[in-house]
């Protein structure tokens, strides 16, 4: 695989895994049903839904070449752009008017 197309790759994993917590009812997509699932449970799954994809963005990286070590700055930026991809779910599940 490239490099391009790996970081294509995690970019995707991110935009999926970012919304994941906002388009279900159930904990962690498998878990048991949560009727309206607490604003908690889905800020928890995002952050495990984060460390999952940067694993697959570092198991990438390796499987591509040498890792490189990565200071704050990058976790911060990562954890940004994973916010920023997540709005479109937060947009659907609390800001959308749904249907009674």
């Amino acid at each position: 695989m490239t490099s391009s197309a790996a970081v294509w790759l995690v970019i995707l994993v991110a935009a999926v895994a970012a919304n994941l917590p906002f388009v279900n009812e159930r904990l962690f997509v498998v878990g048991p049903r949560r009727a309206p699932k607490h604003l908690g449970w889905r800020v928890l799954e995002l952050i495990v839904f984060w460390i999952i994809t940067l694993a697959v963005g570092f198991a990438l990286e390796a499987n591509i070449g040498q890792n490189q070590t990565q200071g704050w700055q990058f976790y911060a930026a990562f954890a940004c752009m994973f916010l920023t991809l997540a709005f479109p779910g937060f947009i659907w599940r609390y800001l959308r008017r749904h249907p009674r």
